[in-house]
């Protein structure tokens, strides 16, 4: 079976015998796999009502476990998005009434971002919806096929990263 990677390695091939083109494999299918992908949770959170930037957002608030707060500089390391994206998102959700603002109790200047009722519901259906895709696109797997790509996944990201 050959997909689409495999014409544009060809093409490389023929017009630049002399490169290495292996990376290209891996790292094109995962390129076009992200946007796959993105596409996919667009459209699941859109049927919650949730964009993926919102989500990143709550899951993190979600994930740090009750009672759902962290401090904004937290939520930068968690979403890895600049302090002015933040304070921005964090604006919007508030808006929506999913996050409130709060003052940290451990730092007088300092605020927390809790989640709210509403948040924790949008979140929570958010993931539902994110897990039983993600369950979908990968139902074709077996168990031990998909840890062993998590496992080879987990080695690229770590080395990409170092």
């Amino acid at each position: 079976m050959n997909d689409e990677v495999d014409g544009v390695v060809r093409a490389w091939q023929h017009a630049r015998p002399d490169l290495a083109l292996e990376p290209l494999q891996v790292w094109s299918r995962i390129d076009r796999l992200a946007g796959i992908l993105d596409a996919h949770r667009k459209e699941a959170f859109a049927a919650h009502d949730i964009e993926s930037w919102e989500f990143d957002v709550l899951a993190a608030l979600r994930r740090a476990g009750e009672p759902y707060q962290l401090t904004p500089g937290q939520l930068i390391k968690e979403t890895h998005v600049t302090s002015g994206t933040m304070t921005n998102r964090v604006d919007r959700l508030a808006k929506r009434q999913a996050v409130v603002r709060e003052p940290d109790p451990n730092d007088g200047r300092g605020v927390l971002v809790r989640l709210t009722e509403y948040g924790l519901q949008l979140v929570d259906a958010a993931m539902v919806a994110l897990t039983e895709l993600e369950a979908e696109l990968l139902n074709s797997w077996e168990p031990q096929e998909r840890d062993q790509l998590a496992g080879y996944l987990r080695r690229l990201l770590l080395d990409a990263s170092s």
